[in-house]
């Protein structure tokens, strides 16, 4: 991760040298996706910077990852790993530029912009006390992504007669802010602004009021940071008090795909680099193609018939999909509508591994447990993450899979790629007995405890879409949804328990719709514990039973009982019912719904029996 280059004007002189990137810090191809992507703040020692927009990034010497199913969700053409650190030199890829640009030193106390210390360089330490600066704890955001340097001369002169500030440090007064830690206290009331002008100190108290720069005429700046020479953009939304350092800066909007036949083929890997110049090519043009990019030399043990064969598998599964059936449904659920639907078939194990990123098969056994219809050994499976966008303030409203405004973009200009990483892995698919299921989700027990959590979804939804003319979305919310999203947390709990995994290295991943009543649990992460190979053993007739009563056992009872499972609403906006993080709760890197729409008496029913469970 490096600064970008200075600007320089003119031009640079035959032979003259050129100061290389300055080398920040490192981190993994996934933080680059899920903590520290485009627009997010990363502390470095006592430093603090902004992560570039992709138009800045060096990708000259990163891998395509191919996954066209992916790419009709996402709108880009392809998908490329983030750049691994180069430990030879700073060419790492990933620019950064400073962020925030106020700093205070903790000795002179003085608060102004960075270059005015005139530290050394490469130095954060003020030029005149030699102390290491600090960056400013508080920043300015809004929830259309726009992001900013905290206003701390308005906040100070905010009842003097100097009227607004010209920027952030410094106004009308001539003065010079002063930044004060009491210490007396932990709390924002310890932390003390002043200006040399003779203005009267202000603590920060208070700042973190929803409306509190609103109140005070403050308007958010529409800066984007994060990209190079972006101009600011017209922005009518209230401006919020952040921490530098929180999550509410960041929010990762992230779309996956898993890789299933016959995408999933190996040779089709093998063109995904010249997939655009003979997806729509005649047979005698992809043999003619082929044989010039000596592809049968590049590829040892594949031929140019294989991957003829494989171009026209494609084309027929391409034609057979069901978008004229669903007009109304998104690219994103006619991708979970395939994946569905390849998971109850058998796929099995041909030739070499790495020429087949997808083995799904039947256990080796008719035995099923009770409530349960199928279950189907993923022996192997592919992942495609891309980070998409991202959001500040307030994360991405749970079912809201409509493009929203609101998202922030990776780059100044829409890029035809975006950063991703694959994950290899294995999992257990299962599908709930379809009868059972229409037969107790018709209830009026099961419905009515499906229609208080839906009605808290549309209030938080609409609450949202309060300032927007964009439609409120639909709540999915439904009695199928929280029987099955429920049972995948608590088996996760329970194979996590019983197999050794760490619960943070299992996620699922859900398929529910009119038509689907099932979820995938897979291993989630690619270093050593995802790669243990026992999750494939907990779907085997002989220990599925046991570890499904198991579960259904421990979610009967919770420690935080009665309050649990009497529990009118619980959950950030109040979204989910019995559900807890003694019971059902995982970590948020497992759940696709951030531990929303959950309910366990779905499942056990209450021990009074006056609401049944889909499982007792």
């Amino acid at each position: 991760m490096t600064l970008p280059p200075p600007r320089k004007r003119g031009t640079v002189r035959p032979g003259a040298l050129i100061t290389p990137l300055r080398k920040l810090g490192e981190i993994r191809r996934a933080q680059a996706i899920t903590t520290y992507g485009v627009g997010s703040v990363i502390a470095v020692d006592n430093e603090s910077f902004v992560i570039a927009g992709l138009d800045t990034w060096d990708i000259s010497r990163t891998r395509t990852l191919w996954e066209p199913r992916l790419t009709r969700v996402t709108g880009v053409h392809e998908f490329k790993l983030p750049p691994a650190v180069d430990p030879e030199d700073a060419r790492d890829g990933v620019r950064a530029a400073r962020f925030p640009q106020l700093y205070s030193c903790p000795e002179c106390r003085e608060l102004q912009y960075y270059s005015k210390f005139n530290p050394p360089k490469g130095k954060a330490v003020c030029g005149a006390c030699e102390r290491d600066l600090v960056p400013s704890r508080f920043v300015m955001a809004c929830v259309n992504g726009h992001l900013d340097d905290f206003p701390y001369w308005k906040w100070v002169h905010r009842s003097s007669s100097y009227g607004p500030g010209e920027d952030g440090s410094a106004g009308r007064c001539g003065g010079k802010l002063r930044l004060r830690a009491e210490g007396s206290t932990a709390s924002l009331r310890g932390v003390v602004i002043g200006c040399t002008c003779g203005a009267k100190e202000v603590s920060m108290e208070g700042a973190f009021r929803s409306q509190a720069l609103r109140d005070l005429g403050i308007r958010c700046t529409g800066r984007r940071p994060w990209l190079k020479d972006a101009p600011a953009q017209q922005c009518g939304e209230p401006p919020r008090t952040l921490q530098r350092g929180s999550s509410t800066v960041w929010y990762p909007v992230v779309q996956s795909a898993l890789s299933i036949p016959p995408w999933s083929d190996g040779v089709l890997k093998a063109l995904g680099s010249h997939w655009s110049n003979i997806q729509d090519g005649t047979e005698a043009d992809i043999r003619t193609y082929l044989r010039m990019v000596k592809f049968e030399e590049k590829n040892p043990g594949l031929t140019v018939d294989d991957a003829v064969a494989a171009v026209l598998r494609v084309r027929r599964a391409e034609a057979e999909l069901p978008a004229d059936q669903h007009p109304t449904l998104s690219a994103r659920d006619l991708l979970y509508q395939e994946e569905y639907r390849t998971l109850q078939r058998e796929c099995p194990e041909r030739g070499r591994d790495d020429l087949q990123d997808f083995v799904c098969e039947p256990p080796s056994g008719d035995r099923t447990p009770d409530g349960i219809g199928q279950v189907m050994l993923v022996k192997r499976v592919r992942e495609i993450r891309a980070l998409h966008s991202f959001t500040r303030v307030e994360e991405p409203a749970v079912g809201d899979t409509a493009s929203s405004s609101r998202r922030a973009a990776l780059a100044l200009r829409k890029p035809d790629w975006l950063p991703a990483i694959e994950v290899s892995g294995e999992g257990v698919f299962v599908r709930l007995d379809p009868e059972r299921l229409a037969f107790w989700e018709q209830r009026p027990q099961s419905q009515e405890r499906a229609e208080r959590v839906r009605r808290n979804h549309e209030a938080l939804l609409r609450e949202r879409y309060a300032n927007s003319d964009r439609p409120v979305p639909p709540s999915p919310v439904s009695p199928r949804y929280l029987a099955v999203h429920t049972l995948a947390h608590l088996l996760i709990n329970e194979w996590s328990l019983d197999g050794g995994y760490p619960a943070a290295s299992l996620r699922e991943r859900l398929y529910i719709g009119d038509d689907m009543a099932g979820f995938l649990i897979y291993t989630a992460t690619s270093d050593s514990a995802g790669s243990l190979g026992g999750i494939v053993a907990q779907g085997e007739p002989e220990r599925l039973p046991s570890s499904l009563e198991s579960a259904l056992l421990r979610a009967s009872w919770c420690s935080n009982d009665p309050l649990c499972s009497e529990a009118a609403a619980s959950g950030a906006g109040s979204i989910n019912l019995a559900a807890c993080h003694a019971c059902v709760l995982l970590p948020e890197t497992s759940c696709e719904t951030n531990n929303a729409f959950l309910d366990r008496v779905a499942l056990v029913g209450t021990p009074d029996g006056v609401v049944p469970g889909l499982l007792t």
